[in-house]
């Protein structure tokens, strides 16, 4: 699984012109699900993001995380993290998921989040989205189970 985490002060999705999820303060997290992902992938993104301290402390430290702010989470579905751009100038697609093993895997990610107390919006799984945001820093990093960064 890959992420791309986005830490925000407002952020939404809207499809067809209608909001569908919104968050004030938190981050925005981007899912892509590889063919190859398990549970266990899950499990350490879940806990990854979840907790991940990228939200500043009185000192101007990012050293606190979603809880400690009561945070708000958006996870958008997006495949196309797993888009190969090495060969020609059309992504690959290859390694993403198809959608009867990422869409479980995208909900349960959801659930789990939810799970730990986060507040969480999301979009539509293979809908047209329009994701709107304000990067807060701005501070935004790549998360990677299989090369666990």
């Amino acid at each position: 699984m890959r992420a791309v985490v986005q830490r925000v002060s407002h952020a939404s999705v809207s499809i067809e012109g209608e909001v569908t999820g919104q968050i004030n303060s938190g981050m925005v997290v981007l899912l892509g699900i590889r063919r190859e992902d398990q549970e266990a992938d899950l499990s350490w993104l879940v806990e990854k993001t979840a907790n991940l301290r990228i939200f500043e402390d009185d000192l101007e430290k990012m050293n606190r995380s979603l809880a400690d702010i009561d945070g708000e989470m958006l996870i958008i579905s997006q495949f196309t993290l797993y888009g190969d751009c090495r060969k020609g100038r059309r992504p690959g697609f290859s390694a993403a998921a198809p959608p009867e093993i990422a869409e479980p895997l995208y909900l349960q990610f959801v659930e789990e989040v939810k799970g730990k107390g986060i507040k969480v919006a999301t979009g539509t799984f293979q809908a047209d989205m329009k994701v709107e945001l304000i990067n807060d820093g701005p501070v935004t990093l790549l998360l990677d189970t299989e090369k666990k960064f």
